[in-house]
């Protein structure tokens, strides 16, 4: 398995809930109710991401710090 470091931003929204971004990995964008639920979200739609610049041979954002169990 193998983890990654990837700085999020999130915003309380105006009409309730939570929004997670990323400048480090375009295209992360979560919504939830909660902060944890926000997290939770955030951390599967990083993994899809990254998930698919291995499987297309795409070479990772050089901020993403990467850990080898």
């Amino acid at each position: 398995m193998t983890e990654a470091m990837i700085k999020i931003k999130i915003e309380k929204l105006v009409e309730g809930g939570y929004l997670a971004t990323s400048d480090t990995l375009q295209g992360l964008i979560a919504q939830g109710r909660t902060i944890a639920e926000t997290i939770e979200i955030a951390q599967d739609v990083a993994k899809k991401l990254i998930d698919s610049y291995i499987e297309h041979g795409d070479q990772l954002p050089f901020e993403i710090k990467t850990k080898k169990d």
